[in-house]
């Protein structure tokens, strides 16, 4: 890696509905958030390809001279530089944005890859603890993330070198800690099938499937909900369906990542991120979340060392696409 190298960098966090970009230096002091400049939101609706958003943003942002590479986060599976996105139209293929934009390099990324990558760079004021220690320095960090889907990446380091190791753990069976939990996903599996993480539990989706199973094996009549109306229902103590969904949907977090965690030996730390948890940090440091993480048996000394803390700075994406720039100079 040679961070003597300079240039200007497009950095990108493409969604189905949004893209926002923004212009970096490369080369200065790697991480430093900085020197990224104003972030451009745009409607993804708006243009028909990515190529057509981006030269629209470097038209009115770049001085008419292309930037020398792209760095792109795109919520989606990437194969071989490439990413066809599932709720919108664009696919966005970084081999041949290259010479299309006369960039020099184009890399597109999962969007948990560059979360994974932000974790070094992020600040105590972009995290709330949520209880252990203060993890080992130069161990695997890892980074979970109930939203749309549940996303998992895990940061590793070696001999100055950094790996950010995506993953499909989402699709990994739900796994039970006692018999009311065996019951939901009883329930659960005779609606889907396989149940998994994701879709009985750690999703909005999965938020919405817990309250109906929950209410099915208590006999509770209770009313239509998405995942934002049961987490108010529950915050208002208005609902107590929607209260044991959120307080089983917060335990189950904590095993899950608590397997996770043994999983990589994350014994740097462990980070929870995503759309649906930053919405609830008091109820989630009271919940069973922590005590679910540590409860691994023989192995519980080795989770109650591992810090797990919430990640709450909102374009923490763009602190791992300059974290990935100034890493991987080409």
């Amino acid at each position: 890696m040679d961070i003597g190298k300079t240039g200007q960098i497009l950095l990108a966090d493409i969604g189905g509905t949004n893209a926002r970009f923004a212009l970096t230096q490369s080369g200065l002091q790697p991480g430093q958030f900085d020197q990224t400049g104003p972030i451009d939101y745009v409607k993804v609706a708006d243009f028909p390809t990515v190529r057509e958003a981006i030269a629209d943003v470097l038209g009115r942002r770049s001085g008419g001279k292309p930037p020398q590479r792209a760095v792109l986060a795109v919520a989606g599976p990437v194969t071989n530089n490439r990413c066809v996105m599932t709720n919108s139209p664009w696919v966005i293929d970084g081999n041949e944005l290259q010479p299309a934009l006369g960039f020099d390099s184009v890399h597109v990324l999962n969007d948990f890859e560059v979360v994974a990558w932000s974790l070094p760079a992020l600040q105590p004021a972009d995290l709330i603890p949520l209880g252990g220690q203060d993890g080992l320095p130069g161990e695997p960090l890892l980074v979970v993330g109930p939203g749309t889907g549940f996303g998992v990446s895990c940061l590793v380091e070696r001999h100055g070198s950094r790996l950010a190791v995506v993953t499909e753990a989402g699709h990994a069976t739900l796994p039970a800690e006692n018999e009311r939990e065996e019951r939901v996903i009883a329930c659960l599996r005779k609606r889907l099938g396989h149940v998994s993480i994701e879709r009985g539990a750690l999703s909005g989706s999965g938020l919405q499937n817990l309250y109906e199973a929950l209410a099915e094996i208590d006999g509770a009549q209770v009313p239509h909900r998405d995942a934002a109306g049961i987490t108010k229902a529950a915050l208002e103590g208005s609902c107590p369906v929607s209260r044991a969904t959120l307080e089983m949907f917060c335990a189950i977090l904590g095993s899950v990542a608590g397997n996770l965690a043994v999983t990589f030996g994350a014994r740097g730390g462990v980070y929870v991120a995503g759309g649906i948890v930053p919405r609830f940090p008091e109820f989630l440091i009271a919940s069973a979340f922590r005590a679910r993480f540590e409860a691994k048996g023989r192995f519980q000394d080795y989770l109650r060392n591992i810090p797990t803390r919430l990640v709450i700075k909102p374009d923490a994406s763009f602190v791992g696409l300059k974290m990935f720039a100034d890493h991987n100079v080409d």
